[in-house]
């Protein structure tokens, strides 16, 4: 299968640069801790669109403990980036997707009780009910992602499904970093790095996220076929010490750096 094209948006960056997207979803967290209106998740894409984001996600929970429909329905009205707008594969979110059309839709597995998304989709298991939501999302033009783990059978089964998009989950690699465990680190990197090249052979177009930061971005960005990665909670908690634009432009940063050709690299090293 052949993924179509990533957007049709203009970015500042070029077509072969490593695209970030920002998740958004704790602002509205912060916000519905209190009530009111602020802080304000459009306001906040906004800032991350300045600060360098390509695009911006939002996950709208059945529960909707922080994005709401209200969220969804202003960040598509009012946005200059791509909406990825995350969601459990349930028919109300489909019909939430198909009434709002963002650019793409993640699909991610979804439990009440969870904190944060714990792992990857059970792509083998649902085969055929994703199959049909993800025909109904790409009818309407929307493109799907399908959030999974770095194995090579969810990433065949992706394929069988019909996505365009695997965002590969970096969750296991990050914590193996936490616990600053360099044996594990080296496994998950290369576990994600045949993922990457398993999806990316088989027409999908390879996005990843969860859990990375300053620290961990690098040996993610460095991979060729890394379209995309999608970072909020971390970002979200560094601005609250030096501002939002501030810390999407390092991060900004840090993933080109990574993406920069091996001379270019050891000629700053030099310097």
């Amino acid at each position: 299968m052949t993924s179509r094209s990533s957007s049709t948006h203009s970015a500042a960056h070029g077509a072969g640069t490593l695209r970030l997207g920002v998740n958004i979803d704790h602002v509205a967290t912060i916000r519905n801790a209190r009530g009111g209106r602020h802080p304000d998740p459009l306001r906040a894409a906004h800032l991350a669109v300045e600060g360098g984001a390509d695009g911006i996600t939002a996950h709208l929970r059945e529960d909707r403990r922080h994005i709401s429909d209200t969220d969804i329905a202003r960040l598509k009205s009012e946005l200059t980036r791509p909406l990825n707008l995350e969601m459990a594969a349930t028919q109300e979110m489909l019909a939430i997707a198909l009434r709002h059309v963002p650019n793409a839709c993640c699909l991610v597995p979804e439990r009440r009780e969870e904190r944060t998304t714990e792992g990857g989709l059970d792509v083998t298991g649902g085969l055929e009910s994703l199959k049909r939501i993800t025909g109904e999302l790409r009818s309407a033009g929307i493109r799907v992602s399908l959030f999974i783990e770095p194995d090579l059978a969810a990433i065949e089964a992706s394929a069988r499904i019909g996505a365009d998009i695997v965002e590969l989950h970096t969750g296991a690699y990050c914590e193996k970093a936490l616990d600053d465990d360099a044996k594990g680190i080296a496994r998950e990197v290369e576990r994600l790095a045949r993922a990457a090249t398993a999806a990316h052979a088989a027409g999908l177009e390879v996005h990843a996220g969860h859990g990375l930061t300053y620290n961990t971005v690098a040996a993610v960005a460095r991979m060729p076929e890394m379209m995309e990665l999608n970072i909020g909670h971390f970002l979200i908690g560094e601005a609250i010490f030096g501002g939002l634009i501030a810390a999407v432009r390092r991060m900004r940063v840090l993933m080109d750096e990574a993406r920069a050709p091996a001379p270019k690299r050891a000629l700053k090293a030099v310097k």
